[in-house]
């Protein structure tokens, strides 16, 4: 099995550095704009299936492409920094260690992506899913069997491409964040 990652295209969040988790907006033109170019790129791919989560922007990032709402793939809850700043925050917080007081923690996370991965071990081929930066840092994370923490070590940019999959019996990065 091999995991295609994107995550959504561009908000009014993500453009200023707000905590996007439970708000559900939808994407800027731009985001918009991102969207379409992302979904070309991925045409050509055959699909065993295609997940998304239930979020307005993971949403229309994936319009048209047959995606099945999977409530396991919606962001990170930021609590209490839902649609704050990391600058208003403090620099003190780390998401993936310490999660979110009125939100999720990080071993909650990384029980959803678990939880995917499960699920998503009945497939063989490709598989497809729109997703949110946070979350997918931590699915990547757990798809590499390793802690929730690690997530932290990845960058991923909106409307990016990201696939994991296996060399040797083990899993791997094989492309990250991949802009088009």
């Amino acid at each position: 099995m091999q995991l295609y990652i994107c995550r959504h295209g561009e908000t009014e969040w993500s453009l200023s550095g707000k905590h996007t988790g439970k708000t559900d907006l939808p994407l800027t033109p731009n985001g918009r704009a991102q969207a379409a170019i992302l979904r070309k790129r991925l045409q050509a791919i055959e699909f065993e299936k295609i997940f998304t989560s239930p979020k307005k922007r993971a949403l229309e990032t994936c319009e048209g492409m047959g995606a099945v709402v999977e409530p396991l793939l919606a962001e990170w809850d930021y609590g209490d920094y839902e649609g704050q700043t990391r600058q208003q925050i403090g620099p003190g917080w780390d998401l993936f260690t310490q999660g979110a007081p009125g939100g999720e923690s990080p071993d909650q996370v990384a029980q959803r992506a678990d939880e995917f991965l499960k699920m998503a071990t009945q497939y063989k081929g490709k598989i497809l899913v729109f997703s949110h930066g946070h979350f997918s840092k931590v699915l990547t994370a757990r798809f590499l069997k390793q802690p929730p923490e690690m997530g932290k070590l990845l960058s991923l940019n909106v409307a990016s491409l990201s696939i994991l999959g296996h060399d040797r019996g083990g899993p791997v990065i094989l492309l990250w964040n991949l802009e088009f």
